[in-house]
C-alpha cells in the first residue's frame, strides 16, 4: 500500500502545482533514451520550495537576462536623436529621409538575433563540457562590460561619424544579444531539473524588462544568481543533477527531437510570428488622429499601445499557465492555434503603419483595432509559447532535461532570427 501511494506521487513529482500530468509518465521511466545503470539513477526527491524562495528567484533571473536588451530595442526616441543627420546645416523637417533611422529596429533585431542561434548551437553542444555556473557568470560579465561601453557613447557627441557609431553600436547588440542567450539557456536548462512551476517563473519573468523600462526612475538591473545547495539538492535523498548524462558527451539530438520535434515547431513559428509584427510593424503604426496634435496621438499613443500593452498581454499570457495547460504537449489544437497567428500579419500591414510606399489603403483607421490586435499578439504570444517551452523538458527522460531546455532556446531563437530577417522584407514591403 505504501509503495502504489509513493508511486502515485511520483507521477505528480515533474508538475507541481500543474493541471496537466503526462500519461506516459511511468513509460517515461521504465524506458529512458540513454541506458543507465540503476545504481547511478538518481532517486526521486523533490525539496519543498518554502515562501516560493525558489519559484522568485528564477523569476528575477528571467527578468535580468533580456533587461539590457530591452533598455536598447526600447529606446526609440533616443536613436531617432542620436542617428540623425547632423553632418549638414539643415533643419529636422528639411533632413532627407535616413534609411539608418527609417529602419533602425529592423537592423537591431537582426543584429540581436542571428548571431545568438549560433552561441545557443554552441551552448547545446557544450552542456555537458562547460559547467553551468561558468557559463552563467562569463555571460553576465559579458553583458555587463559591453553596456558600459553602450552607457559610454550615450554622452559623446557622435553627429560627425554617425554611420560609424551605428555600426559600433549593432556589434555590441549582437555581443549583449549573444551573451544573455547564453545565459537564458543555460539558466532554462537548469529548470529542466526543477518542478514545471519554475520554468513558467523564468519565463515570466523575461517580461518584466519592458515594465521596468516604462519606468523613467528604474536604475538598477536585480539579477540574482542560483547557489550551489540548488543545484547538488539533499545528499541524502539523492542528487539533483544538473549534468543531462555522462560528462564530456554531445546530447543525443534525434532523441531529443522524437520527443519535442513538434514542440520545437510551435515555439519556433510564435517567435516568428511576433518579432516579425514587434516591434518593426507595431511600433511605426501611428493614431489615426496625430495630423490633430494632442498628447495622445504625439506622445502616448505608441509607447501604451506597441510596447505597454503588448507586453502586459504577454505577461498575462505567461502567467495564465501556472494554472492552466491547455491544450496538452500532444494535442493537434497547439500546432493549429500557433499556425492561426500567420493572420495577424497581413492584418498589422493594413493598420495605420506611417510611412507607406507599396500599400497605401489602410484598411483599420480607427485607434481602437491596433490596441485589440496587439493584445492578442501579445496574449497569444506569451500563452502558445510558455507552454511549448515548458511541456519540452517534462515530456523527456530526467537525464535530458538540461539539454532539451537549452535546444527549445535554439528553436525560440531560430524563431527570432528568422522573424527579424522577414520584418524588414515586410517593412519595405508596406
Amino acid at each position: 500500500m505504501a509503495v502504489d501511494l509513493e508511486e502515485d506521487e511520483n507521477d505528480y513529482l515533474e508538475s507541481v502545482n500543474s493541471l496537466y500530468k503526462p500519461a506516459d509518465a511511468m513509460v517515461q521511466e521504465e524506458d529512458p533514451l540513454l541506458e543507465e545503470p540503476v545504481q547511478n539513477r538518481p532517486t526521486s526527491y523533490t525539496p519543498k520550495d518554502h515562501l516560493n524562495g525558489t519559484y522568485i528567484i528564477f523569476f528575477l533571473l528571467g527578468t535580468g537576462s533580456l533587461l539590457p536588451l530591452n533598455f536598447i530595442m526600447t529606446a526609440k526616441h533616443y536613436w531617432m536623436y542620436k542617428l540623425q543627420n547632423c553632418s549638414e546645416e539643415l533643419s529636422p523637417a528639411e533632413q532627407r529621409p535616413s534609411d539608418i533611422r527609417d529602419f533602425f529596429e529592423s537592423y537591431i533585431s537582426v543584429a540581436s538575433t542571428v548571431p545568438s542561434v549560433l552561441c545557443l548551437i554552441g551552448n547545446f553542444l557544450l552542456v555537458n563540457k562547460v559547467p553551468v555556473h561558468v557559463r552563467i557568470l562569463s555571460s553576465l560579465v559579458v553583458t555587463l562590460t559591453v553596456l558600459m561601453v553602450i552607457t559610454v557613447l550615450v554622452k559623446v557627441d557622435t553627429s560627425s561619424w554617425t554611420p560609424q557609431f551605428f555600426v559600433i553600436t549593432l556589434a555590441c547588440v549582437a555581443i549583449i544579444s549573444s551573451a544573455t542567450t547564453v545565459f537564458s539557456s543555460s539558466v532554462f536548462g537548469l529548470t529542466g531539473c526543477f518542478p514545471m512551476q519554475n520554468s513558467q517563473a523564468l519565463i515570466s519573468g523575461k517580461i518584466s524588462p519592458y515594465y521596468i523600462k516604462c519606468h523613467k526612475d528604474s536604475r538598477q538591473i536585480l539579477c540574482i544568481l542560483p547557489g550551489d545547495d540548488l543545484e547538488e539538492g539533499d545528499s541524502t535523498a539523492g542528487n539533483t543533477r544538473v549534468m543531462t548524462n555522462s560528462a564530456g558527451s554531445v546530447p543525443p539530438l534525434r532523441a531529443i527531437l522524437d520527443k519535442t520535434g513538434m514542440l520545437g515547431f510551435c515555439v519556433f513559428y510564435v517567435y516568428f510570428i511576433s518579432i516579425m509584427i514587434f516591434p518593426a510593424i507595431s511600433s511605426g503604426i501611428e493614431s489615426v488622429t496625430k495630423d490633430l496634435g494632442g498628447l495622445w496621438a504625439d506622445k502616448y499613443f505608441t509607447p501604451l499601445t506597441s510596447f505597454l500593452l503588448y507586453n502586459f498581454a504577454d505577461w498575462c499570457g505567461r502567467q495564465i499557465t501556472a494554472w492552466i495547460h491547455v491544450p496538452g504537449p500532444k494535442s493537434k489544437l497547439l500546432p493549429t492555434m500557433v499556425l492561426l497567428r500567420t493572420l495577424l500579419v497581413p492584418i498589422f500591414m493594413l493598420c495605420n503603419y506611417q510611412p507607406r510606399m507599396y500599400i497605401t489603403r489602410v484598411l483599420f483607421a480607427q485607434d481602437v483595432y491596433p490596441v485589440v490586435f496587439t493584445v492578442l499578439l501579445g496574449f497569444s504570444n506569451g500563452y502558445l509559447s510558455t507552454l511549448s517551452i515548458i511541456y519540452g523538458p517534462k515530456v523527456t527522460p530526467k537525464e535530458l532535461s538540461e539539454s532539451t531546455g537549452v535546444l527549445l532556446m535554439v528553436f525560440m531563437q531560430l524563431g527570432l532570427a528568422m522573424g527579424a530577417a522577414f520584418s524588414v522584407l515586410v517593412v519595405h514591403l508596406i
